[in-house]
């Protein structure tokens, strides 16, 4: 009987550590839903760019927790529209057709060979694997590139010495505004036109900064694979979580910022020049990075802000 009784009052003790266990689990969570709430309120009805590529694109698991948190976004209110790249999947099918890939100055040099495949990657496979991930999980999604509706026009980047590498002429974000309205989660290509019909490969990030200054967006957020900005580039504890507009400036100049966080950077501060009321950089390999960073006190990454 002994024996009996002490299994008994290892069950019943094994239970309330299992009860207290789930109610902590639960205690949790709401904790963390009470401390999203100001945010979702602040952002109820507002837009925010999220450039999507990096880690985030090519690990299935952070794919999953991107596609999830765009779809919470929407589900509470914010109205997402997403923007991609997708060169690693750009690369793999050059080298399937035996096309060499050729950069000059970290920029990938496109001739029309180049630009057939680029257009078929980002605008017929990458989008439309996008669109389906956030379909699946009842967030409904439209699938566009640049040259959709004019959306962007495109012109030949720099001196035009890189092929068809472009850079963004004119907006017309009118195109997303019946879609955004209906609740739609615009996807878009950085691929676009120029005024001849000319298709050109351009920045994602480019791409991201000049719609959230177009679409008067309240956040442009680009994931990428670094922690963020960080002063000493081979510590992750010099990581700098605000950074006023005129100090990136002037990390730039100095050289503090370098390689390819500078397009990014300057990506910042262009949207914040032009109305944008904060630029993120944030670690894309952190599962749901971009919940972090909208909706709790502590945040992840940079947060580039106008002030100064």
């Amino acid at each position: 009987m002994g024996s009996t009784e002490s299994n008994k009052d290892i069950q019943e003790e094994s239970c309330g550590n299992s009860s207290a266990t789930r109610s902590n689990h639960g205690i949790s969570r709401v904790s963390v839903l009470s401390e999203a709430l100001p945010y979702i309120q602040r952002f109820v009805g507002r837009k925010v760019v999220i450039k999507y590529g990096g880690a985030a694109m090519a690990h299935s698991e952070l794919t999953e927790a991107v596609f999830r948190d765009l779809a919470l976004l929407a589900s509470v209110g914010v109205q997402p529209v997403v923007v991609h790249g997708g060169g690693p999947e750009i690369n793999e099918w050059l080298k399937k057709l035996e096309i060499p890939a050729e950069f000059r100055n970290g920029l990938r040099v496109t001739d029309s060979q180049t630009m057939d495949v680029v257009e078929m990657v980002l605008v017929g496979r990458v989008n439309k694997q996008i669109v389906n991930g956030l379909n699946k999980l009842e967030a409904p999604s439209v699938g566009l590139s640049g040259s959709d509706g004019r959306l962007i026009e495109a012109r030949p980047w720099g001196d035009g010495n890189h092929g068809r590498v472009g850079d963004v002429s004119r907006v017309n974000p009118e195109v997303l505004a019946p879609l955004l309205e209906k609740g739609y989660i615009p996807v878009i290509s950085s691929v676009a036109a120029d005024i001849e019909g000319q298709t050109f490969n351009i920045n994602a990030d480019t791409v991201a900064g000049e719609l959230a200054a177009s679409l008067g967006a309240e956040k442009l957020i680009l994931l990428t694979d670094t922690p963020g900005i960080l002063r000493d580039s081979n510590d992750p504890s010099t990581l700098i979580r605000q950074l006023p507009l005129s100090e990136a400036r002037q990390l730039i100049s100095e050289g503090v910022v370098t390689g390819g966080m500078t397009p990014k950077t300057e990506c910042c501060i262009r949207a914040l020049a032009q109305g944008v009321s904060a630029a993120h950089i944030i670690d894309g390999r952190v599962p749901h990075a971009l919940l972090l960073e909208v909706f709790t006190d502590v945040g992840i990454g940079t947060m580039v802000v106008g002030r100064g």
